[in-house]
């Protein structure tokens, strides 16, 4: 379990992090986000001991950071760190050895590995000769190797094409059944939403957001539908309480001043009988996001 205690970090009169607290378990999976220096690299180098917190603490399994043994932690920053005129191979091996691993304990296991990450390539091609999504499930293998107890994730999508974001996904939802604590920031609310259990957004180094990521999303109500039925959609836009009405694939979505107001469109769209679908939803992790992110918080 990871708890971080009312932290605070200060660089000059720069306050990067403003009494930050929050607590992930064992299988758990937090969402670290915010716009860039809202504060989350600071708040990774301070879980990972690079930095000092000006106040509060930092505990793992209740001990201070500064106290574990670092081996139980994996972190993949956002700037990748491979050398590139080294086997895969050797790549993988020498993460691992740092990690107190042997070269023959780490050498059988690497062809699983990469046949796990659907790697392009031989063990012995050189890490240059990869292309980026492979380079980054390669340096995603070197971070989780030692099978670490507390994982950090920075950014680990960016750039990856579909495919390639699906096999990471997969990797991480594996750690969390392995019940390792992950924590992992991205600019990708889809990915958040889709994996954390709970989130903290930061704003210029103050919490603007925090809790389980459906909890916080009915906190600002269901105040959208997802409609499939027959009527104008001049005519649904004219209903009491509609704001707007958008036409997405087919679907409409319309958005409503309050709750309650899905009542009026309810009876107006379904008075001659079935329709297709009505779905009264809050609003996306995207959404809130831009929302707090244009918030005047001073």
């Amino acid at each position: 379990m990871l708890q971080v205690n009312n932290v605070t970090k200060q660089f000059g009169d720069k306050l990067a992090v403003d009494d930050l607290h929050f607590q992930i378990n064992a299988g758990e999976i937090l969402g670290l986000i915010g716009q860039n220096g809202a504060g989350k690299t600071t708040t990774f180098r301070l879980i990972l001991n690079f930095l000092k917190p000006n106040s509060g603490e930092i505990l793992w399994d209740n001990k201070e950071i500064t106290k574990i043994n670092t081996d139980v932690i994996g972190y993949l920053p956002e700037e990748r760190g491979l050398y590139p005129n080294v086997t895969i191979e050797d790549q993988i091996i020498f993460f691992a050895e740092l990690k107190g691993f042997s070269r023959a304990k780490i050498k059988p296991e690497i062809d699983s590995w990469m046949e796990r990450a659907e790697i392009v390539g031989k063990k012995t091609d050189l890490v240059k000769t990869l292309s980026k999504g492979n380079q980054q499930k390669i340096q995603l293998i070197s971070t989780i190797i030692h099978r670490p107890k507390l994982v950090i994730l920075d950014e680990p999508f960016s750039g990856l094409d579909p495919v390639n974001a699906e096999i990471l996904k997969k990797f991480v939802f594996d750690l969390k059944e392995d019940g390792a604590t992950i924590i992992f920031s991205s600019h990708r609310m889809e990915n958040v939403d889709e994996l954390c259990d709970s989130l903290v957004m930061l704003k210029r180094g103050k919490t603007v957001l925090r809790g389980k990521s459906e909890d916080v999303k009915n906190s600002f109500g269901r105040k959208r539908i997802m409609l499939d039925a027959p009527q104008p959609t001049e005519a649904i836009a004219a209903l009491p309480g509609v704001t707007q009405v958008e036409n997405h694939k087919g679907i409409r979505i319309v958005h409503l001043n309050e709750e309650s107001d899905a009542s009026t469109v309810f009876d107006f769209v379904t008075k001659d009988g079935f329709i297709p679908m009505f779905s009264l939803e809050p609003p996306t992790l995207e959404e809130i996001f831009k929302w707090k992110a244009g918030e005047n918080n001073e």
